[in-house]
Formats: C-alpha cells, sequence, structure tokens
C-alpha cells in the first residue's frame, strides 16, 4: 500500500509516491491516454491517491479511481498548506498531499455527479449573463440620466421599451452606443430566454424536483440551483451540517472564557445562498409558520438578522423534503403527501 500526492495540471501530472515507511518516488506523466494507463497500471489496488480539485480532477479521479483503494479529491481553500508553501513547486505540491494523505489529514471535497456538475455549470452561466445584462441597462440607465431623463429600470426589462429609446437629445456618437448596447442586452435577453427553458427542462429529471417545486416560494430555477449546489443529503448528517456547507452559520470565535459570534461565515456556495434568502422572502409570505418565526426574531434583532435565521429555517425544510423525498399537497399547512410520486412518473 502507498501514498499518492497528485499535483494535476491541464497538460502534465507530477506524483508523489509515498512507502508506509516514508520512502518517497517522484514522477511526472504527460497527460496523454497513453501516459495515463501506464500510470494507472503502476498503482496497486489498495493504493490511495490525492489530488487537489481543479477543472479536471473530476475527470482525473474517474480515470483512475477503478486502479486505487481510495481517490480523495481535496478542497484546495481548506488545505492553505499547499498555497502558503515557502518552495513552491509540483513536487513539493505532490509531496505534501501524499503526506498528509498517509495521516488522513486532508479536508475533502464533494464532487458532482455528471448531471449534477452539468446543470451548476449551465445555472452558473444564467447567473453570469443577467450580471452582464443588468450592467448594459444600467449603462442605458446612465446615458439618459446624463441628459436629465429619468427611467426607471424595472422598465428597461421591456423589448418594447427599450427599442423606444433614443432620439433625441442624443448625438451620433451617443445614439451609436446606445443602440449597440440596447442590441446587446437584446441578444442576452434572448439567451437567457432560452437557458431557462434548459434549466427547467434538466432539473425536472433529478429526483426531489417535484418536491423543491412543492414548496411555496422554491420555483424551477431556485430548485435547480439546490439541486445542482447541494448534491445529496446523505452527505449531511443534520441540517446543522448543511447550514454550515451552505454558509449560512454565524462565525464563533472562542478564547478561554470569551464567545463571540458574529456574521455568516459565507463559506459556501454564494449562489445557493443568494437563492435560499430570495426564496425566504416569499416563502414568508404563504407559510404562516416561516411568517411568525421572521417576525419574532425581526421584533428582537432587526429585519436583516431575521430573514438570515428564517432563511436557515427554510433551509432545514428544504433538507428534509429532499432527504425523506417529501412533496407538499399545500405548503402553507404543511401538508404532505403520503405517497410521493417518483421522478419521471405520471400521475
Amino acid at each position: 500500500m502507498a501514498y499518492i500526492g497528485v499535483d494535476l495540471h491541464q497538460n502534465s501530472v507530477t506524483t508523489c509516491r509515498r512507502e508506509v515507511d516514508g520512502s518517497e518516488r517522484f514522477e511526472t506523466w504527460p497527460l496523454s491516454p497513453d501516459a495515463l494507463e501506464h500510470f494507472c497500471l503502476s498503482l496497486d489496488a489498495d493504493d490511495e491517491l490525492a489530488v487537489e480539485a481543479t477543472g479536471n480532477s473530476a475527470w482525473f479521479r474517474d480515470e483512475v479511481v477503478s486502479c486505487v483503494g481510495r481517490v480523495v479529491v481535496v478542497n484546495p481553500r481548506q488545505f492553505q498548506i499547499i498555497r502558503k508553501s515557502v518552495k513552491k513547486t509540483d513536487r513539493n505540491d505532490a509531496r505534501a498531499l501524499a503526506l498528509f494523505l498517509s495521516k488522513d489529514m486532508l479536508p475533502e471535497t464533494r464532487l458532482k455527479t455528471k448531471p449534477e456538475g452539468e446543470l451548476a455549470s449551465l445555472v452558473q452561466t444564467r447567473d453570469l449573463l443577467v450580471k452582464q445584462r443588468t450592467r448594459l441597462l444600467n449603462k442605458i440607465h446612465a446615458l439618459h440620466n446624463r441628459h436629465g431623463i429619468k427611467l426607471k429600470k424595472e422598465g428597461l426589462a421591456s423589448r418594447k421599451r427599450l427599442m423606444a429609446l433614443g432620439g433625441a437629445p442624443f448625438s451620433a456618437l451617443e445614439q451609436v452606443e446606445l443602440e449597440i448596447v440596447r442590441d446587446q442586452a437584446l441578444s442576452l435577453t434572448a439567451a437567457l430566454t432560452r437557458i431557462d427553458d434548459e434549466i427547467e427542462t434538466a432539473a425536472s429529471t433529478m429526483d426531489g424536483f417535484e418536491g423543491l417545486t412543492s414548496i411555496k416560494g422554491v420555483g424551477a430555477r431556485s430548485a435547480a440551483v439546490f439541486l445542482s449546489g447541494l448534491g445529496s443529503m446523505a452527505d449531511f448528517a443534520t441540517p446543522d451540517k448543511l447550514a454550515a456547507y451552505v454558509g449560512i452559520v454565524p462565525r464563533v470565535s472562542q478564547s478561554n472564557e470569551t464567545d463571540n459570534r458574529g456574521r455568516i461565515t459565507k463559506a459556501g456556495n454564494r449562489l445557493v445562498r443568494t437563492t435560499l434568502v430570495q426564496c425566504t422572502l416569499i416563502a414568508i409570505r404563504y407559510s404562516p409558520y416561516l411568517k411568525g418565526f421572521y417576525t419574532q426574531i425581526r421584533d428582537r434583532r432587526g429585519a436583516g438578522k431575521a430573514i438570515i435565521a428564517t432563511a436557515r429555517k427554510l433551509l432545514t425544510i428544504i433538507y428534509n423534503t429532499l432527504k425523506n423525498q417529501w412533496v407538499f399537497n399545500d405548503f402553507t399547512t404543511f401538508s404532505i403527501r403520503e405517497n410521493p410520486i417518483p421522478t419521471g412518473q405520471t400521475s
């Protein structure tokens, strides 16, 4: 048995094979099909292998997982020793991974399934395009504001309203700028419409989609964000573990008799966290339970802390919905269907 640290790049891989007696052997392999096959042949069935999570680590894991006893994909944000190494080389990075793997001290990351990864990528692309369109619409607003023309930003979401913009008092150069920005915004709107359709179609085939969308406040796009961003609830022993993963728990600083709790950690997926808060703002309008909890916290600690606390309550409902395969008949009364219909079947 050996512990193998892998420093993975786009075109090569450097490995450190650490035997149980502490001896080490380094090799560098080109990342080609033939070289990868030879690398796999050099592995033993009881070896353990560690690699940092990168853009191609999921692919690499799939290629070697059948050749070894265990593959650990390491969370690079938590494994800071490589980044802070005084002498950062491929060999040192591979050695550090092998050493800490031998001591079972590596922070493991959760890799997505292929459907989850593809959906997560599409959801992230949508988020990127929404931000780009917002910047373009803000530019249109600024161009009008420069001439003292007040526009309602929400009105710029209308194609008809955008096409009506222009004319006096804009100069010829401003007209060109306005036309280009407007056309780009309209193009992004069309792309987002297509992406939304694809997101809903892909998410609807995944386990848990029907249950999530039966929660008032969680729509198809939000369900897609949760399904692709949270993964399997089997990975979380309790709702509190999920809340910590999402980053919606307070920072804790303890020293001797001092115990300080601050803002939330924001350690997890930002899009999941943002979507959760947005869903919570809608859900409290329908759920007497959530609304009552929100009001109670708001009256004592303010609206900001109340919405975060209520979002954590909603996350607990999402956790139980996915874990227990709940589907709500009526979310407002917390009425759950007794025999949920499996994904892909019709009633």
